[in-house]
């Protein structure tokens, strides 16, 4: 019996002869060079686009601010549209109410931040005061240095003029900075207003832009599971951090600290930044409480309570309340907090979370993007390894 039927095809060469088949292998060259130089092109876009964001942050940063506003409170603009108010009237309605929380917390804590901002100065020398003990070892160093420029100061040329460059003070560095607040706030608020008062506008327009159907439910999907996700994990987050700042608050003003609202406020603040919002209110709460308190364990108590507080918050309030609509893992949130802190300082870090939702949430609906997105997402339990599968 013949080895080869009629109609089939021959059999294909090994892949080592075709390997040695000259044009082949030039074939296999040229795509390996296309290969690498598209893994390079795409590495120098990436850093172009990184540069990119760090010199354009005063630009991008409110647009992104008021997109995220805007996807927080657009369940609540579509389901009163769904009772007959219009999206114009729903969002001015918001977004008066959100300003109005600004403006009344800005004149509450103006006082105590002004004051903090004056005492500043004061409560450092105080606190290098308490812990002269714990730092003799870097006084005798500085003590060393000190005598090394005292000798070489008596061994200058006279003729020799010597330049101290001033740093700007306390009070200049806040006042721009409020400056810039205000104004990323003002567009914030105001680019929230036309999103939310379009209403479905711009989904609309992002259906039109794609010409196959299946294009235009995927992207429709995206959209809505982002809006839905970014929505319900900040209105959570909010609403968590806002009873973690009245617990601190009251801790605070139990402990006898100053100004607890102060501290209720920034605790509210600080939480939205997964572990190192926790860790930098302990360190502030205990330095204050240093300076403020004469008994050692009075001070301690203060930064224990505060991390009390922040524990029983991460460990059971925010897993029993969110539960697994923020499928992201550990590593992967500190590293985005991390890189968006170090582009954009606070602000950045303090997004950084809802963009990696947004980011998940693409992944999971792009098929080239799955990887990342797995990567992304909270650890799956391990199958059992040791049972072999029904057959």
């Amino acid at each position: 019996m013949q080895n080869e039927r009629i109609g089939q095809p021959p059999p294909l060469a090994p892949v080592a002869d075709l390997a040695e088949d000259p044009a082949v292998a030039a074939e296999l060259l040229r795509l390996n060079h296309l290969s690498a130089i598209r893994r390079l092109l795409g590495l120098i876009l990436l850093v172009i686009v990184i540069m990119g964001l760090y010199f354009a942050r005063d630009v991008i940063l409110p647009l992104m601010v008021g997109l995220l506003l805007a996807l927080t409170l657009s369940p609540v603009v579509r389901a009163l549209q769904r009772i007959g108010i219009s999206p114009p009237v729903t969002a001015t309605a918001l977004i008066i109410v959100v300003s109005a929380v600004i403006l009344v917390g800005g004149f509450l804590l103006s006082g105590p931040v002004a004051e903090w901002i004056n005492q500043a100065p004061r409560l450092g020398d105080q606190l290098r005061e308490r812990a002269k003990a714990l730092l003799a070892s870097f006084e005798a160093v500085q003590n060393a240095t000190e005598q090394v420029s005292e000798l070489a100061g008596d061994a200058e040329d006279p003729a020799v003029q010597r330049v101290a460059v001033e740093s700007p003070g306390i009070l200049s560095t806040a006042v721009g900075s409020v400056a810039q607040v205000v104004t990323t706030t003002i567009v914030t608020l105001v680019l929230g207003l036309f999103l939310l008062a379009s209403g479905d506008l711009f989904y609309i327009k992002l259906i039109e832009a794609f010409p196959r159907f299946g294009d235009k439910k995927k992207a429709l999907r995206i959209v809505y599971g982002i809006e839905r996700r970014v929505s319900r994990y900040l209105l959570s987050v909010t609403l968590i951090n806002l009873g973690l700042g009245v617990v601190i608050g009251l801790a605070m003003w139990g402990a006898g600290m100053p100004s607890p609202v102060l501290w209720a406020v920034g605790a509210f603040v600080l939480n939205f930044l997964p572990y190192i919002g926790a860790v930098a209110g302990v360190a502030l709460s205990g330095a204050v409480a240093l300076v403020h308190f004469e008994h050692l364990s009075q001070a301690l108590l203060v930064p224990a309570l505060y991390l009390t507080a922040t524990s029983i918050e991460g460990q059971v309030v925010t897993p029993i309340v969110l539960g697994r609509r923020l499928e992201l893992n550990t590593v992967s949130v500190f590293v985005t907090v991390i890189f968006w802190g170090w582009l954009w300082g606070i602000a950045g870090a303090l997004i950084a979370v809802p963009f990696l939702v947004c980011l998940k949430v693409v992944c999971d609906n792009v098929e080239a993007l799955h990887v990342l997105g797995n990567f992304l997402g909270a650890r799956d339990p391990l199958p059992d390894l040791e049972t072999e599968p029904a057959a």
